[in-house]
């Protein structure tokens, strides 16, 4: 058989590499179900009632997104489930990268999202997009530009 990187065959190197996506997703899974779980406690607190139309709908938007965030970063191990003993362990690394690429930006999104909300509420409209905005260009820098530039090196 084929050795790759380090002596290892092809599907040693498969195993290393989902064990390592594991550990990733091991991570972002915790965040993104707090997120998830703080989020659906907000209507139950006394305050939610101050929150206007377009804050509500916001909300709604976010709740959604962490939501769906979390079935992006559960779907790698529902695969794993699936495919499980079935020699397909290289189609399910790529798999698991592309949607743990995915959860990545949904997670940027989302905290830009809650950021937002919370500016919303505390300041105002103006203030929450520009800390929106900025929230979500440092996640780039952190999750792309960082990342690539380590990896050139």
């Amino acid at each position: 058989m084929a050795r790759g990187r380090g002596g290892e065959t092809p599907q040693e190197q498969a195993d290393r590499n989902w064990s390592d996506l594991l550990q990733e997703l091991r991570v972002s899974q915790t965040g993104v179900q707090l997120l998830a779980g703080f989020l659906a406690t907000l209507p139950f607190q006394e305050r939610f009632e101050d929150l206007d139309a377009f804050q509500r709908g916001w909300y709604v938007a976010l709740l959604a997104l962490a939501f769906g965030t979390v079935g992006v970063t559960l779907t790698p191990v529902a695969i794993h489930r699936r495919v499980f003993g079935d020699d397909a362990k290289p189609e399910l690394v790529r798999a698991a990268h592309r949607l743990t690429t995915l959860a990545l930006a949904l997670i940027a999104v989302l905290l830009g999202g809650i950021l937002f909300l919370v500016v919303d509420m505390v300041y105002d409209r103006t203030a929450a997009a520009w800390g929106a905005v900025a929230s979500v260009g440092v996640s780039a820098v952190l999750l792309v530009v960082v990342p690539r530039r380590v990896g050139r090196r």
